[in-house]
């Protein structure tokens, strides 16, 4: 049986925390590089986009809004950079393959481990980079694969994934499995595609596949399930956050992303929230 174990021991503290470091008066500004040409879908108002479900270690307890997790921690300090406090931030559910299909978009950004790729830049506008991605392979411990180290022991596995996502473009184009991976229209129906063993294996970026088994795909009184059995070395994936085509937001966002760069914030963020990764051995 699947059991979702969306809070981490001490999320809550941790959230409460980083919301009260962000703070700012009311009414703050920004001298940022093209925030002055910026607008905003509401007036004094970010909107933000992002699904529903979100998961560890991007947010936590399914609650965007509590600033916890590397993508909503970010979220609000780039709110900040931007000159808007945390009671301006307001969230809007988007689903994942919704977010860079073409036309008029309701949320001034959208956040959701979105991977920058030609084809959705030809529909959206991204950012640029937040988190430089690497995607790894989860499967049940149980299974025949659950000791693969290389690419050519994965071949014969029944991969399956998230439609649109760039988990699944990796199996088509680098794994290339003697089977056609299946898609599923969420990534909550793969989990459970592969906990019935209608697939031996799913692809997902190295953070979500560390939460995936230790948190999600286990026994009712925590006991993992499931085993990730490495990760791959990246080929350039990273994630920006999206805009409505063309949108003016772009070059402040931007502005706002290199400033928190200089100042440490994404790698104090990404040493919080995402420092397990690294150990993750690499498939060959």
């Amino acid at each position: 049986m699947r059991t979702v174990r969306l809070a981490l021991a001490g999320a809550l503290s941790v959230s409460a925390l980083t919301i009260a470091s962000l703070s700012t008066s009311a009414g703050a500004t920004t001298s940022l590089k093209g925030c002055n040409t910026a607008t905003f879908k509401t007036s004094g108002k970010l909107t933000v986009g992002t699904d529903n479900p979100v998961w560890e270690p991007w947010f936590s307890n399914n609650t965007p809004s509590n600033g916890a997790g590397y993508e909503a921690a970010f979220t609000y300090a780039l709110a900040h950079k931007l000159g808007f406090t945390n009671s301006q931030v307001q969230w809007t559910t988007v689903p994942f393959d919704s977010s860079y299909t073409p036309g008029v978009k309701s949320f001034d950004f959208d956040i959701n481990e979105i991977s920058y790729t030609p084809e959705r830049a030809q529909t959206v506008s991204f950012s640029n980079s937040y988190y430089d991605v690497q995607q790894s392979v989860v499967v049940l411990k149980t299974s025949k694969y659950a000791s693969a180290k290389t690419l050519k022991a994965l071949k014969g596995a029944k991969f399956g994934d998230q439609v649109g996502t760039t988990g699944m473009q990796y199996i088509t184009k680098y794994i290339k499995p003697s089977s056609t991976p299946r898609s599923y229209n969420t990534l909550d129906l793969a989990v459970a595609a592969l906990q019935s063993k209608q697939i031996d294996a799913i692809v997902v970026d190295t953070p979500t596949g560390n939460y995936m088994v230790n948190y999600q795909i286990t026994t009712d009184n925590g006991t993992a399930l499931a085993k990730q059995i490495g990760q791959f070395k990246s080929v350039g994936e990273h994630y920006g956050v999206v805009f409505q085509k063309n949108s003016n937001l772009v070059a402040c966002v931007n502005s706002g992303i290199a400033a928190l760069k200089a100042d440490g914030t994404l790698k104090r963020l990404s040493t919080q929230y995402l420092k397990d990764y690294t150990s993750v051995p690499l498939i060959k």
